[in-house]
C-alpha cells in the first residue's frame, strides 16, 4: 500500500530540505572564506533555525508546563552547548538529524495506522431497512433488532443477522483473512463488515448496530493499545527514571573534571561541556519510546488481518509464553454440527433405513434429527407420515406408509424387547425397529457423529511443533466419543463428562502445575473457564457473545490452526521488542561511555541517537508483514 506524506510531514520535509542545502552552503562559504567568530555562528545559525524553531519551542514550553526532562530539551540543551563551544556544525548536524528521525517515526507510525485503517475499513455507510414495504436507506445504527434489511451486490452486510430470502456468496476476507467466498443460503447467518458478492438478500437483524460484530472488532482493535504489556510499562518507567539521571550525570561530566583540572581554563571547561553535551545527545530514549509500542501495535494490526483479534499487548506476551492449551471439544475442534458417519441396516437396504429414518424424524429440529434428514438427501412426503409420539428422552414412535416404527436410542430398543446390539463404532447410535404382530423387528442403526474441523490435528500438530509442553481436551461430551475425537487430533489429555463448574476445576489442576494455560472455546458455558485462564482465546463467528466477551484473543473464522499462528505473530512481536531493548540500550551504552572519555563525538553521539531510532523502527516495522496462508500451516 503506497503512503502519502501528511500535509505536517510535507512541511517537515521541506524544512528538512532547505536546511540541508543551507547546511552545505555555510560549511563551503566557511570553508573558502575562512569565517570565524560571529559571523561563522550567524551562517550556521540560518539552516539550525530553520529545522530546530520548533523543537526549541516546544522544549520551552515544557519547561514552563513543568514537564522538563523530554527528548525536545535534550536536543535543546546539547546543541546549546554545543553552538557555546564552538561546534556550529556539529550542533546544525544534530538538530537536522534529530528532525529527520522525528520524519521518519511520524511516518513509521503513519504506515502502522494506515494499516489498521485498511483492515478495518468494515465498517458499513448505510443500511437499507424494509419499512412499510417500502426500502429506507438509513445510518446502521438508526437499524433496530427484527427489521428486515436488504443487501445488493457488492455492498457490506451493515448488522448481523439470518437471511430469510435470497441465496449469495460472501466474501469474508476483512474479518477472517480468508479471501475464499463463503456461500450462504436462506436461513444461514450473515455477520456485519463482509461483503455480499452475487445475490440480492434479505436479512432479519439479530442486533442493534453497536452489538454487531463489526463494531466489536473496532472496538477491540482501537482499545487494544490501552493494555500494555510488562515490557512496556517497564519502557515506561524506565524512561522517566532513566532521563533525569542522564541529565544530571550530564551536568556533573560538563562541571566536576574541570574544577580538578583548569577551573580557570576556558579551554578545559570547553572540552568538557562538548562532552556533556554528546553525553545528552545520546542518552535520548526515543528510540525505546517509539520502538516498542510500534512493536505491539504492528503486531496486533498484522494478526487482526488474519483474522486474529488480541485485545492488547498485555495478551500478546502472554500468549507469547504459552506452554498448555486446553481446548473445549463441540465448536471448537469439532464444528458443532452433527453428520451421519455411517450407516448399519438388518434386513433391511441401506437407502430404506434412512428414508424411514429421516420420515420419522422430519417434525423434529433436535439437530441430530436434522443430520439424518440432511444425510436422506431428498424430498419428504409428509403425506406418508400418520401418527408421530414422542418418547421422552429415548426417541419416538411414527406412522410411516401405514406402518409403525420405533427411532431412538438403546434405552428405546430395550423397552420395546426389540432384538437390537451395540454398534463398534463410537458416536450418537439411532437404532430403528419396526411394530409388528409377531413383535418388534431391529432394522438396524443410523451412527451420527459431530465432525471434526479439517484444521484441528494441523492446530495440535503446529502447536507442539512451537513447543507448547501439553494439550488437552475438557468436553461434557461422553468419554467414549471424547476419546475418539482426541486421539483421531492427537490430544495429549482427555476428559469427559464434564459440567461446567468441573471445566474450572480442571482448569485450576492445570494452573497448579505452573505452566502458563490458555483455553480454547466457544460456547456460553465457556466463559467462567475463558475469564479463569492466563488467556482466553473464543470462536468469534459461531462463539456466543459471552465467550467472545469473556476472552483475550478472538479467532474471527474458527479455525483452531489460527491459534499456531497467535503464538508465532507474539512471539515474533516479543523477539523484535527485547531486540530493540538490547540493540538501543547497548549502542548507547558503548557511545556513553566513549563520549565520556573523549573517544566519541558529536558525529557518533547523532548515530547512537537518530541512527538507532531509525534502526529500531524498521525493526519493529516487520511486526506488520503479514503471515501467508502457506506459513500458518508451517510454524
Amino acid at each position: 500500500m503506497k503512503y502519502k506524506l501528511t500535509k505536517k510531514q510535507k512541511k517537515l520535509l521541506r524544512r528538512i530540505i532547505a536546511a540541508a542545502a543551507l547546511l552545505i552552503v555555510a560549511a563551503v562559504v566557511t570553508k573558502v572564506f575562512a569565517l570565524q567568530g560571529i559571523l561563522k555562528f550567524l551562517i550556521y545559525v540560518i539552516p539550525y533555525a530553520i529545522v530546530g524553531w520548533d523543537v526549541l519551542k516546544t522544549a520551552f514550553v515544557n519547561i514552563r508546563n513543568g514537564r522538563v526532562f523530554d527528548e525536545k530539551f535534550l536536543m535543546t540543551v546539547a546543541t546549546a552547548g554545543a553552538f557555546g563551544t564552538g561546534e556550529f556544525p556539529e550542533a546544525t548536524f544534530v538538530m537536522l538529524f534529530y528532525q529527520v528521525g522525528e520524519l521518519f517515526q511520524s511516518i513509521a507510525v503513519g504506515r502502522s495506522r494506515r494499516s489498521i485503517a485498511a483492515l478495518m475499513d468494515i465498517r458499513p455507510d448505510y443500511a437499507v431497512v424494509i419499512r412499510a414495504g417500502e426500502e429506507i436507506t438509513v445510518s446502521p445504527d438508526e437499524v433496530k433488532t427484527g427489521e428486515t434489511i436488504i443487501i445488493k451486490p457488492g455492498e457490506k452486510i451493515p448488522l448481523d443477522g439470518k437471511i430469510i430470502e435470497g441465496n449469495t456468496s460472501v466474501n469474508t476476507a476483512s474479518l477472517t483473512g480468508e479471501s475464499m467466498p463463503v456461500d450462504k443460503v436462506c436461513g444461514d447467518k450473515v455477520i456485519s463488515g463482509t461483503v455480499n458478492l452475487t445475490g440480492v438478500i434479505k436479512v432479519v437483524t439479530e442486533s442493534e448496530f453497536s452489538q454487531s460484530t463489526v463494531s466489536k472488532i473496532l472496538e477491540l482493535v482501537e482499545n487494544s493499545s490501552e493494555k500494555k504489556a510488562k515490557v512496556e510499562n517497564f519502557v515506561t518507567r524506565f524512561a522517566r527514571y532513566y532521563t533525569p539521571i542522564v541529565v544530571i550525570a550530564a551536568v556533573l561530566l560538563a562541571v566536576i573534571p574541570p574544577l580538578f583540572l583548569g577551573i580557570s581554563d576556558w579551554s578545559v571547561w570547553s572540552v568538557w561541556l562538548n562532552r556533556a553535551c554528546v553525553f545528552l545527545v545520546v542518552s535520548c530514549p526515543c528510540a525505546l519510546v517509539v520502538s516498542v509500542p510500534l512493536s505491539f501495535f504492528g503486531g496486533i494490526g498484522g494478526a487482526a488481518r488474519d483474522g486474529i483479534l488480541i485485545k492488547g499487548a498485555n495478551y500478546m506476551e502472554t500468549l507469547a509464553g504459552i506452554e498448555t492449551v486446553v481446548f473445549d471439544k463441540t465448536g471448537t475442534l469439532t464444528k458443532g454440527r452433527f453428520i451421519v458417519d455411517d450407516v448399519h441396516p438388518s434386513n433391511i437396504s441401506v437407502d430404506m433405513l434412512l428414508d424411514i429414518a429421516a420420515a420419522a424424524e422430519s417434525y423434529s429440529t433436535h439437530p441430530v434429527a436434522e443430520s439424518i434428514i440432511t444425510a436422506h438427501n431428498g424430498h419428504i412426503d409428509k403425506s406418508r407420515i400418520g401418527e408421530v409420539e414422542e418418547i421422552a428422552g429415548k426417541g419416538v414412535k411414527a406412522e410411516v406408509d401405514g406402518e409403525y416404527y420405533f427411532v431412538g436410542n438403546g434405552k428405546l430398543m430395550e423397552e420395546i424387547r426389540a432384538d437390537w446390539h451395540e454398534c463398534h463404532m463410537t458416536g450418537t447410535i439411532i437404532h430403528l425397529a419396526k411394530e409388528t404382530s409377531d413383535g418388534n423387528i431391529y432394522l438396524g442403526h443410523i451412527v451420527i457423529n459431530d465432525e471434526i474441523k479439517e484444521t484441528s490435528k494441523t492446530a495440535i500438530e503446529n502447536l507442539k511443533k512451537l513447543g507448547v509442553s501439553k494439550t488437552v481436551m475438557l468436553t461434557g461430551d461422553k468419554e467414549k466419543v471424547a476419546l475418539s475425537v482426541g486421539e483421531k487430533i492427537g490430544i495429549d489429555e482427555i476428559k469427559a463428562d464434564l459440567l461446567p463448574s468441573d471445566k474450572v476445576d480442571q482448569v485450576e489442576r492445570l494452573l497448579g502445575e505452573g505452566r502458563k494455560l490458555a483455553f480454547v472455546g466457544d460456547g456460553i458455558n465457556d466463559a467462567p473457564v475463558l475469564a479463569r485462564s492466563d488467556l482466553g482465546i473464543a470462536m468469534g463467528a459461531m462463539g456466543s457473545d459471552a465467550a467472545i466477551e469473556s476472552a483475550d484473543v478472538v479467532l474471527m473464522d474458527d479455525d483452531p490452526a489460527k491459534i499456531a499462528s497467535a503464538v508465532r505473530i507474539s512471539r515474533k512481536t516479543m523477539r523484535i521488542v527485547r531486540e530493540n531493548i538490547v540493540f538501543a540500550l547497548g549502542v548507547k551504552g558503548i557511545i556513553l561511555l566513549l563520549g565520556a572519555l573523549g573517544i566519541a563525538g558529536m558525529w557518533l553521539a547523532v548515530f547512537g541517537d537518530v541512527g538507532v531510532l531509525i534502526i529500531a523502527i524498521l525493526n519493529s516495522m516487520r511486526t506488520l508483514l503479514r503471515s501467508t496462508s502457506s506459513e500458518r500451516g508451517n510454524p
